[in-house]
């Protein structure tokens, strides 16, 4: 069996987000866990590829839906958005139709991560 790199997960959670979206959802850490079969705590890892893509295409940030349960944000890795934007962008991603969009492969989203526009934000 062989183990998945951070990029083709993130292919595998991008649907996951994708219809959270348009059924208007947020999932915390642990839901999106258990749906594709790993540990909350390494999410934040393969949530950074989707996170970059959206940020390179100008897209809103598809992962602003996945929050921790005790604060309802994102985690600290999160940055395509400030605290006080997080409802702005949450309207932002559920208004966007995500379903007329391929889903990146892979290769994109690793590629996506070593764009500039990928790195934290000041």
């Amino acid at each position: 069996m062989a183990i998945m790199s951070a990029s083709e997960r993130a292919a595998q959670i991008w649907p996951v987000l994708a219809l959270a979206a348009r059924n208007r959802q947020i999932l915390t850490y642990e839901i999106v866990g258990r749906l594709i079969g790993v540990p909350a705590r390494g999410l934040g890892h393969l949530l950074e590829p989707i996170q970059s893509y959206c940020l390179s295409k100008d897209y809103p940030p598809l992962t602003i839906l996945v929050v921790q349960e005790a604060t309802g944000t994102p985690g600290g890795g999160f940055i395509a958005a400030s605290a006080n934007e997080f409802s702005k962008k949450q309207l932002e991603v559920f208004d966007f139709d995500w379903l007329n969009h391929i889903v990146p492969t892979p290769k994109e989203l690793a590629a996506a991560v070593q764009r500039p526009s990928s790195k934290r934000r000041s």
